[in-house]
């Protein structure tokens, strides 16, 4: 019987291992060695190469509203921080689902990112069948900001406040109807509380995005709305429709004289966010470079400016606070739209 042996003489490297061992044994270490060494060096390869291509950012909504605008402001700065071509996909359709499942089916190399939306912590109470698991086939790189939602209707609808709605939709049952921009989004998520809170029975009209939404209510083709402040400010400011509510505790400075919904409806209280996200398994280094990227772009004077212009507040952070926060959503907003009975329309 052969004596299958390794032995290691004095200080040698892995280059000057001298073996004493059977043919076969020698070639399988010796193999070994080489792609330890080779994924090694690919670690190392990896890190100063990247960013070496396209960057694609997916927004899981079409063009228009601020998960769109924020991921373009996100690619112009990338572009020159890293100096790397970086591109925005929308992927709009099935309440977020499917530009989200784009972000985790993509190779998890840094080279496709997404923005999180608030629907991402809400369709795990929606939906039963997800093609994705939310809590483990994604990274998350930073939480960008939150915001507040404001409740608004056409400008020719028969009520001015939180309470006229409410009396107006228990008159009226089944009568009223809100769009949103889609299903599990925050729009859909605010009005559906409304219901459950209010006991009305307003019907629910999705659209493929907040934008499509916000223009058939200027139309007068559907009767209100719950969106983010960041997209009705100018068209309450112009008189394109008008605010009825907040779906915040208190008065807010950017919407003086509109009072919260929790006043009529005590404990209401909804807040958007937004986030990026990565395919989980990204390397540790590429998630390093992201995160520093992302939060000098959630510095940057231009950027702070537009976040305040729009009523958002910046939030920022590692990926382990990101997760950390992500996970409350999920935490808290599974059993809610599970309560309310939320329904994929």
């Amino acid at each position: 019987m052969s004596d299958n042996r390794l032995e290691l003489r004095g200080n040698c490297s892995p280059k000057t291992i001298i073996w004493e061992e059977t043919g076969m044994l020698r070639k399988t270490i010796y193999f070994a060695l080489l792609a330890g060494g080779a994924m090694l060096a690919g670690s190392a390869a990896h890190a100063q190469d990247y960013p070496s291509e396209t960057i694609t950012i997916v927004v899981a909504y079409p063009p228009g509203g601020f998960n769109d605008t924020v991921a373009r402001l996100i690619a112009e700065d990338l572009s020159d921080s890293l100096d790397a071509t970086v591109v925005v996909d929308n992927r709009p359709g099935g309440g977020t689902v499917v530009g989200t499942d784009v972000v985790a089916k993509a190779d998890p190399d840094g080279y496709t990112i997404g923005i999180s939306p608030f629907a991402f912590a809400v369709n795990p109470g929606l939906f039963d069948d997800l093609p994705y698991d939310t809590e483990a086939d994604f990274d998350h790189l930073v939480v960008l900001g939150d915001s507040f939602n404001v409740l608004g209707a056409r400008t020719d609808f028969p009520a001015e406040t939180t309470a006229d709605l409410i009396k107006y939709a228990r008159e009226h049952p089944g009568e009223i109807n809100y769009a949103s921009a889609g299903n599990g989004s925050s729009n859909h998520l605010s009005a559906e509380l409304f219901n459950y809170m209010a006991e009305t029975d307003m019907v629910h009209i999705p659209y493929g995005g907040s934008a499509p939404a916000r223009t058939d209510l200027i139309a007068g083709r559907v009767d209100v709305m719950f969106d983010n402040y960041t997209n009705f400010a100018e068209l309450v400011a112009n008189g394109d429709i008008k605010a009825l509510g907040i779906t915040l505790q208190e008065e807010n400075e950017l919407m003086p004289g509109i009072m919260p919904v929790s006043n009529e409806l005590e404990g209401y209280e909804v807040t958007t966010w937004w986030g990026v996200i990565a395919p989980a398994g990204i390397p540790d280094d590429v998630m390093a470079v992201l995160n520093t990227a992302l939060n000098d772009f959630l510095e940057k004077d231009a950027t702070v400016e537009v976040f305040a212009r729009e009523g958002a507040r910046i939030i920022g952070g590692t990926p382990e606070e990101a997760e950390a926060y992500v996970q409350r959503q999920v935490d808290q907003w599974r059993p809610i739209a599970e309560e309310v009975e939320m329904t994929v329309d």
